[in-house]
């Protein structure tokens, strides 16, 4: 079969979509549950790879994925919109290599690579027709990812959850425009419909949205990170280097209970935990993530629920702009 032949059309992971959203994948927070439920609303559903402990649980997951959404494309009629596995391109990840041929293995639809961009696991995935969509803070970011010949950037803004960046996402859109034709995803601090809308207005292809999907009842999260979330406004989110070295969004209310103050969230480098928290791992189980978009979010609801909740305000947006061209005559 001819490479071409092979390619998937890449306008296909955006025209067959319900709405314009992928949903990131979060640490300790996506499993197949919330894939599956994603897929089936007509959403991109994503996950990281090391949230199973194994390279042998990850596949069992992924043929979960598949089986379930398989069964319900047959018993419905109706297509599942692709899923995706974030890996962690990075030489302190010993299962990247594993984790990737059991992607292969299995024809992933879409991989997120996070932490390096690898040109020949884009040309893995490539070979098969899978598409890469990669993690960028910054236009350094960004040039390597493109000579790395991704099919996606993505662009993590000031405010997102997680590993943030800390660019504003007007001119970190219109300068990425410059330099690459491919799907331009948006992250930061969207949580509403409108918020979906506004990502497409300034330029985006795809809204990249974690936070909003911590509380819907298919995720992951605890009872008391739900009820965190809800309770956090802008101000109660701390952007610190110290969990894991790279600098990250998570709430104060779980910081200030593992017992690090604002001296220790300043400092530059990775807080030593001792062994209570000597990974990255079990310190991210305590001390939780979540971006500046919790401000907007006092609920805990089925995904389905979210996802009307999304068209409903991603529909009025529209309306209004229309709205605005016959207020102004353009």
């Amino acid at each position: 079969m001819k490479r071409e032949e092979m390619t998937i059309n890449k306008n296909s992971i955006i025209d067959n979509l319900s709405l314009p959203i992928v949903a990131a994948p979060m640490f300790l927070i996506s499993g197949p549950e919330l894939v599956i439920a994603c897929c089936k609303a007509g959403i991109v559903g994503t996950f990281p790879a090391l949230n199973q402990r194994t390279s042998e649980g990850f596949e069992q997951w992924l043929v979960q994925i598949k089986t379930e959404l398989a069964i319900w494309e047959k018993e419905t009629g109706k297509r599942a919109a692709p899923f995706g596995v974030n890996l962690i391109v990075h030489p302190t990840n010993p299962r990247v290599q594993a984790d990737l041929a059991i992607c292969v293995k299995h024809q992933v639809p879409l991989i997120i690579t996070s932490l390096g961009a690898v040109a020949e696991l884009v040309q893995a995935v490539h070979s098969y027709g899978g598409m890469v969509f990669h993690d960028v803070i910054n236009i350094r970011h960004a040039k390597k990812a493109i000579g790395a010949k991704v099919d996606g950037l993505i662009l993590v803004c000031a405010g997102a959850g997680g590993h943030a960046g800390t660019y504003n996402p007007m001119p970190f859109v219109q300068e990425v425009k410059k330099i690459f034709q491919g799907i331009l995803l948006l992250s930061g601090s969207i949580s509403t419909g409108q918020d979906v809308a506004a990502a497409m207005q300034m330029g985006a292809d795809l809204a990249y949205m974690g936070t909003r999907f911590i509380n819907v009842d298919e995720s992951n999260a605890t009872e008391a990170y739900k009820e965190m979330i809800i309770n956090s406004k802008v101000e109660d989110i701390v952007y610190t280097a110290a969990i894991s070295g790279v600098h990250a969004n998570f709430m104060r209310s779980s910081l200030e209970a593992s017992g690090i103050t604002k001296d220790l969230w300043e400092k530059k480098v990775k807080v030593d935990f001792g062994k209570e928290l000597n990974t990255e791992a079990k310190a991210w189980k305590t001390i939780w993530s979540a971006g500046q978009g919790v401000t907007a979010i006092d609920d805990k609801i089925p995904l389905a629920a979210l996802i009307q909740n999304l068209k409903n305000g991603f529909i009025a947006a529209l309306k209004k702009q229309q709205t605005l061209l016959k207020k102004y005559n353009v």
